[in-house]
């Protein structure tokens, strides 16, 4: 029944999409005490300019990204493939050309889940999911993830194996580097001022493959124009998560009203060591 809403919602134009989400996004924002906290907390926290006049605006930002996944996943797809330009995209064919894989990562902004689909149409890519709650939602989320060619894995053993195998074959692997990883896998860093546990994922797969990495970020134009697709190289001599975590930050500031600044970043995994404190 829900997959039937989510397709009739992903038919709209994308201007009603984003309007509705945007009401979604206030309305979660006042509804959830500890959500719209968390928001504030993290935003004001982060050091960016303007920070405590964004609240609404992250809100109505985060709505409209949850709505988007409707579109991109049931939306026709040549009306999806309009949305998406870019002007960077020479760095990713720069790097994949050295013939050593490509490591692509998006953090939680804009319209994070359009730049696999921009990248899988034009070179083989690999993306990682993390399986969800509610389990009638998985095999959605995997035929939407995959319908523009990519290959989706699970964030698992069995997933950064088949990582590993792409990035060996040239290809390209598609994660989210801001996500917090699970006990184990990850080492406290700065992010914005403030201690996060930092997957350390990314920098393993560099160092046993030689892949380059690339940052992106999709940025939601104004007036429901579509997306623009923004990729950096990342400078690799010296790599490390604190690196990582930088080349976020970097992106970040590019459109940080569209940043989810609700998501629960500075979690820790239970048994993981107290994160340590950053002094200003």
């Amino acid at each position: 029944m829900f997959s039937l809403v989510l397709k009739a919602v992903g038919r709209l134009p994308l201007r009603v999409i984003h309007g509705l989400g945007a009401v979604l996004g206030l309305l979660v924002y006042w509804a959830s005490p500890t959500y719209r906290r968390r928001l504030q907390e993290n935003l004001l926290g982060s050091g960016i300019p303007g920070a405590e006049l964004l609240f609404s605006t992250v809100a109505r930002e985060t709505g409209k990204g949850a709505l988007e996944l409707a579109a991109l996943w049931f939306a026709p797809r040549e009306r999806v493939t309009a949305w998406m330009q870019s002007d960077t995209w020479a760095a990713v064919e720069a790097a994949h050309a050295r013939g050593k894989g490509v490591l692509v990562l998006s953090p939680h902004l804009g319209g994070f889940e359009t730049t696999a689909f921009y990248i899988a149409q034009r070179l083989p890519m690999t993306v990682m999911y993390r399986p969800p709650k509610m389990r009638w939602l998985e095999p959605v989320m995997i035929a939407g993830r995959s319908r523009f060619g990519a290959a989706v894995v699970p964030a698992n053993t069995k997933g950064v194996r088949a990582f590993y195998r792409a990035l060996k074959g040239g290809d390209l692997v598609g994660l989210l580097p801001d996500q917090t990883p699970g006990l184990g896998d990850g080492v406290w860093a700065d992010f914005f001022g403030r201690s996060a546990y930092t997957m350390t994922l990314v920098k393993r797969l560099h160092e046993a493959t030689g892949a380059a990495l690339i940052m992106m970020c999709a940025e939601r134009l104004p007036s429901a124009a579509g997306f623009k697709i923004h990729f950096e190289e990342i400078d690799t001599r010296n790599f490390d998560e604190a690196a990582l975590n930088r080349a976020t930050e970097s992106m970040v500031r590019r459109c940080p009203a569209q940043y989810l600044w609700g998501y629960n970043r500075y979690k820790a995994p239970a048994g993981a060591p107290p994160p340590p404190v950053i002094t200003p």
